[in-house]
């Protein structure tokens, strides 16, 4: 019998993600210099080609240019607190973003989405695995998945058969992910822990006593 390893219970996860509707890819193929690449820097943590075509798709009726500036709303990060960051973010992403631009004579306020909330298959749903991060560390967390090209929800996968190497290992993996990759839990709105065999979820300032089944 074949050793049963963490990346048969990656393998099992994207296959069930790409069998709820996300488009699965591995890191490598959209890093930094490669033919298909969608980020720049190693340190980019949205993928904004894909955020401005959603934007687009979403808010026809908002200008490109006011659409620039969402994106440039999305991107800042006001503070070095990253709880402040996230809160400032799940606004937008609840709220709208706020953004004005002329009609004629007329100044427009509108709010641009930034989530198709009233038609979810006409947003874009991207599951990338071993998704290097390079900030104050370089670190690869196992799935990241993408909606409309913001990262909202890390997965952090384990090996059951492993004494050391189960779900509370996992969350503390999540802890050195927030420490040294902040930038890409500026967008988080959940948290999985798994060792294929208990799964858990939490959100970004949860102890791991409120992960839950």
């Amino acid at each position: 019998m074949s050793k049963f390893t963490e990346s048969d219970v990656e393998e099992v996860a994207l296959s069930y993600l790409e069998e709820l509707g996300y488009t699965p890819l591995h890191g490598s193929d959209i890093a930094p210099g490669e033919p298909n690449a969608e980020r720049n820097t190693p340190g980019d943590v949205i993928l904004e080609g894909r955020l401005r075509s959603a934007l687009a798709q979403i808010n026809p009726q908002i200008p490109g240019e006011a659409l620039d500036e969402v994106v440039r709303q999305v991107l800042r990060s006001e503070t070095q607190n990253l709880i402040e960051n996230n809160r400032r973010f799940h606004r937008l992403l609840v709220d709208g973003v706020p953004v004005s631009y002329q009609q004629g004579e007329r100044t427009v306020h509108d709010q641009a989405w930034l989530i198709d909330w009233d038609n979810p298959t006409h947003n874009d749903w991207l599951a990338v695995n071993q998704f290097t991060v390079i900030e104050h560390q370089n670190r690869r967390p196992d799935i990241v998945l993408f909606i409309n090209g913001i990262p909202l929800a890390v997965l952090e996968l384990k090996n059951a058969a492993s004494e050391n190497a189960d779900i509370a290992a996992a969350f503390n993996q999540l802890q050195t992910y927030k420490k040294d990759i902040p930038s890409l839990f500026t967008y988080n709105e959940a948290l999985v822990i798994s060792d294929g065999l208990t799964t858990r979820i939490g959100t970004l300032t949860a102890n791991r006593e409120r992960f839950m089944p």
